[in-house]
């Protein structure tokens, strides 16, 4: 998984982004973003451009226009969580399966999110599990990511579960008052 180190700020500016994306499907106004973050938009502007150059974060132009999370966002705020692997429960026909270990999500195809596939790479036993399944993976441990899908293919040797992605929620976080 390439790691992206982002800076404290960028870091906030893409929390934000994916807690009102989540609230609400359309482009986020970088002035929303502002607000939440105590920025002002010019601020939010230049971050957003290196956000975009990460491949974290679209433009999507127009009245209605703003910035959307790409499925690389999501990883890369997952990414700093990882160190605590048994923390992401994984469920297998709505069974929680026992004993087996969420190593790393990585979500490939970031640019189609219709067509996206997470690559679930974990330690335990994957045999009980065939294709067509349905698996669902989390909440991690920070941005409560839950990705569920069915099995679409698996890599028994290197113990990686292939998910065809039917949804995935990051659920906002409650404002701190």
């Amino acid at each position: 998984m390439s790691s992206i180190e982002l800076t404290p700020s960028q870091k906030k500016i893409l929390r934000a982004l994916t807690n009102l994306h989540s609230e609400d499907e359309d482009a986020i106004k970088g002035e929303d973003i502002a607000e939440q973050v105590d920025r002002n938009p010019g601020t939010i502007r230049n971050q957003m451009q290196s956000l975009k150059a990460l491949q974290l974060v679209e433009g999507v132009p127009g009245p209605k226009g703003g910035y959307k999370p790409t499925a690389a966002a999501f990883e890369a705020l997952e990414i700093q969580q990882m160190d605590e692997p048994a923390a992401v429960p994984l469920t297998h026909e709505g069974t929680p399966i026992e004993g087996m270990i969420v190593e790393e999500i990585d979500l490939s195809s970031v640019h189609h999110p219709e067509l996206c596939r997470a690559e679930i790479h974990v330690q335990g036993s994957t045999g009980d599990i065939h294709e067509g399944d349905s698996v669902t993976v989390g909440p991690t441990p920070l941005s409560k990511l839950v990705i569920e899908g069915e099995l679409d293919g698996k890599d028994d040797t290197n113990n990686i579960l292939i998910l065809r992605i039917e949804d995935m929620v990051a659920p906002a976080e409650e404002p701190a008052h």
